[in-house]
């Protein structure tokens, strides 16, 4: 990740900051994931095709601990790879506008479930990622090596990444089945 002498996240976010502020109903965007129809003997595999992936499916597996084959990503590695994704990338947003160049940039994430309360084991075991844990490593080349602009940078690349926010503070999702 390292700068050049324009910094292209400063640049092109200066005009989205202004457009956001004269038309915060702009700032409102939707992404979209579905499931394509496969083969429906088979539970344990099946592909999603994300919106704006030019038909690029990604094949996912279920996990052997819940009777998969774990022969693919299962949802929950879909789930750290959006964490993983998401961070790195508001890392280097953020850095360009603190101008610290950030090279070796690695974000890992690992997310932890105790799957007895998704196939029903036992009821007092919630269903859900009951921990994630985060690591950033990487290297300071320039700018902003001291403890302070790392805290900053740190501080603001969690506040800004909004999957982390939103697995932070939970989201509202609503279903609806039409099944006939």
């Amino acid at each position: 990740m390292t700068m050049s002498s324009e910094c292209v996240v400063p640049t092109r976010q200066r005009v989205l900051h202004q457009q956001y502020r004269e038309a915060p109903h702009e700032a409102w965007i939707r992404d979209y994931a579905q499931t394509v129809a496969g083969d429906t003997s088979d539970p344990f595999h099946g592909e999603v095709e994300p919106a704006n992936n030019a038909g690029h499916r990604w094949a996912y597996g279920i996990h052997r601990a819940v009777g998969g084959d774990h022969d693919a990503p299962n949802p929950g590695d879909l789930l750290a790879s959006a964490l993983a994704a998401c961070l790195h990338s508001t890392i280097g947003m953020i850095s360009q506008w603190l101008e610290i160049e950030v090279a070796d940039l690695t974000v890992d994430v690992s997310a932890e479930v105790d799957v007895r309360g998704a196939l029903r084991v036992d009821s007092s075991v919630p269903v859900g990622f009951q921990r994630m844990h985060v690591s950033v490593t990487g290297r300071v080349v320039s700018g902003g090596n001291d403890t302070a602009s790392l805290k900053t940078l740190a501080g603001s690349a969690e506040a800004c990444c909004v999957v982390m926010q939103t697995l932070k503070q939970g989201v509202d999702v609503r279903s609806e089945w039409r099944l006939s």
